[in-house]
């Protein structure tokens, strides 16, 4: 190998870990973006959604969807630390990625956004699958709503439609509620109903139905009302997220800027929910929300400050752990009511609801139950929107030693009783019988 080749290999090497900003517990959203496009024309179409990920601090790479260069690791290292799909034709990617390598790209951690359309490829199909989502077999098919339709100038097929069924999550859409309809053309999908980690976010109304507008239905549609999903996230148990939607207009310019007024209702809206709806929903997403992180775990006996190598079977102790949650800038204390501790061997001996101070410090105490073993500490945090808090901390506990029981304890007062009454009747009998003729 010559002296240049070296030098490339070295350098290669040394720029790997500035490319790759992997997912830090420390700033979970400064990170970089890996886009692929079926045209480049979807840059300028949709620049309105990539401008909002841009001006929030995310490097944005666009590349096309069959472009032979592309990958999204090297060395072993992953070069992006989200990914997103506006490629709803791609029959194959290019380079060394496949739907295979996009899961394990989810495997590891990362965020993923999926936008398909009437087109979608069997590929785009296959991502959304694995992914707990099922959009509909019928390659013709719309979602059509003749209640809910987006009112224009022109009557259509009704298959512009304006929805407004959000889920009630502040976690995952923000505390500002969204007035206008969001916008929607496209195709619909089902939850895969063995997939517990898959949730809608966007709805169709219960007078929706997915069919094919340009023919008469011969056969009950396969997806029908409040069933079909516009758009759905995934939460990973390793906590990445997946974003996806059947509509690749939901994200473009023209529904951003778009004025909206639903069928039925007289208020009509001079801009579309769209832009409020992807922005909220793409910092959920990108854990710009709902991104939690625990630290100083701590636990020690009352009156005492350090922690011990073991506890004593009723010993009193207390138990604090502080929790924070990304805002985008900065960890700001996370305030809830319902995070529990269990004291757990084998199951919870105890469990005990942490109270808070208000600036994220949770704290409780109890008392170690009489039963002796290895314990844990252990907090299984699951709230809607929120990243899984999973901590556990183990502990053992010992019997009393034999010289640390009390003298007498109360409840060995009747054995006491017994014993000492058999020896004053032993002494009495034992008496009259040598005394007594």
């Amino acid at each position: 190998m010559s002296k240049l080749e070296i030098l490339y290999v070295f350098l290669s090497l040394s720029f790997i870990p500035l490319l790759c900003t992997s997912f830090s517990s420390d700033t979970p959203s400064e990170r970089r973006v890996l886009v692929l496009l079926d045209d480049f024309a979807l840059k300028s179409s949709h620049s309105l959604f990539f401008n909002s990920l841009h001006s929030r601090g995310f490097d944005l790479d666009f590349k096309l969807a069959d472009d032979p260069k592309i990958a999204i690791q090297r060395y072993g290292q992953y070069l992006y630390d989200a990914l997103i799909l506006i490629c709803p034709t791609v029959e194959r990617f290019g380079g060394s990625i496949d739907a295979a390598a996009i899961l394990d790209f989810v495997d590891s951690g990362h965020d993923l956004i999926v936008a398909a359309d009437s087109n979608a490829s069997d590929l785009i199909r296959t991502i959304a699958t694995e992914s707990g989502v099922d959009f509909d077999e019928d390659p013709e098919a719309l979602v059509v709503d003749h209640s809910g339709y987006a009112v224009s100038g022109t009557e259509g097929d009704h298959t512009l439609i304006a929805s407004d069924d959000f889920v009630k999550s502040d976690a995952i859409l923000g505390n500002k509620r969204i007035e206008a309809p969001v916008l929607f053309q496209g195709i619909g999908h089902s939850l895969n109903p063995s997939n517990s980690l898959v949730l809608k976010v966007l709805s169709a109304s219960p007078s929706a139905y997915s069919a094919n507008p340009k023919s008469k239905l011969t056969s009950p549609p396969s997806l029908t009302g409040s069933t079909i999903s516009l758009v759905s996230v995934i939460q990973a148990r390793n906590n990445a997220r997946i974003l996806i939607s059947g509509s690749v207009s939901l994200f473009s310019n023209r529904f951003f800027r778009s004025s909206v007024q639903k069928a039925g209702n007289p208020t009509k809206h001079d801009k579309s929910g769209n832009e409020q709806f992807l922005t909220e929903l793409s910092k959920w997403v990108f854990h710009e929300r709902g991104h939690l992180k625990a630290v100083n775990v701590q636990h020690h006996k009352i009156g005492e400050a350090d922690e011990p190598a073991m506890y004593r079977i009723n010993d009193d102790l207390e138990y604090s752990v502080e929790i924070y949650e990304w805002s985008g800038i900065t960890w700001e204390p996370y305030v809830a009511d319902d995070v529990q501790v269990q004291f757990y061997m084998m199951s919870p001996y105890v469990l005990k609801t942490l109270s808070t101070d208000g600036k994220g410090r949770y704290f409780t105490s109890f008392k170690v139950p009489d039963v002796y073993g290895v314990f844990q500490f252990k907090i299984e945090y699951q709230k809607l929107g929120h990243t899984t808090l999973s901590l556990s901390k183990q502990i053992p506990v010992r019997p009393f030693r034999h010289n640390e029981y009390e003298r007498f304890i109360p409840a060995a007062y009747p054995y006491y009783g017994a014993a000492f009454s058999m020896m004053a009747g032993f002494f009495i009998f034992t008496a009259v019988h040598l005394y007594n003729k």
